[in-house]
């Protein structure tokens, strides 16, 4: 009698295993990448002012995106609240996802790393830098098993100060 019941206890949990993982969209879903099984992701990137005065603070300000299609990672991972999408939305800003920030000064062919930031609870990330050559910005997200990667660029001009005015 014992081992009938362990059996069927043992069965019962297999078949919820296989019912649980059968359920999940991102594995059902023959139309997701199967590396990824996720949502694909945008990044943008602003920097402020353009042209820049060397020493001068630049801001740069940007936003981590993923694209909705249904509810993109449901049922694999725990996700926060602002990481669902909502009805009738194309693109939903990610929350509290790591960007990291480099910079590739003009001429050169070596990014060096500025600083690692994180998104903001609404998706958005920014910080200030003083200005010191003209180049390219580029902020970078790694991606997730469950998000795939992205990057934004922009360019900066700086120019120098022409000495102090008496």
């Amino acid at each position: 009698m014992m081992r009938r019941l362990a059996a069927g206890l043992a069965a019962a949990a297999v078949g919820a295993t296989m019912v649980a993982t059968a359920a999940s969209p991102a594995l059902a879903d023959p139309g997701l990448d199967p590396d990824v099984a996720g949502g694909r992701t945008s990044l943008s990137l602003d920097v402020n002012p353009e042209p820049a005065r060397k020493g001068r603070p630049l801001h740069i300000e940007g936003k981590l995106s993923v694209q909705c299609q249904g509810d993109y990672i449901s049922g694999l991972v725990v996700v926060l609240r602002s990481d669902r999408c909502q009805k009738q939305e194309g693109w939903h800003r990610l929350a509290w996802k790591r960007v990291e920030i480099l910079f590739q000064p003009a001429g050169s062919g070596r990014w060096e790393h500025v600083d690692t930031v994180r998104t903001s609870g609404n998706g958005y990330f920014g910080l200030k830098v003083p200005a010191r050559s003209s180049g390219t910005f580029r902020a970078v997200f790694e991606g997730s098993k469950y998000l795939a990667p992205s990057e934004g660029t922009d360019s900066i001009r700086v120019f120098g100060y022409r000495g102090h005015r008496h």
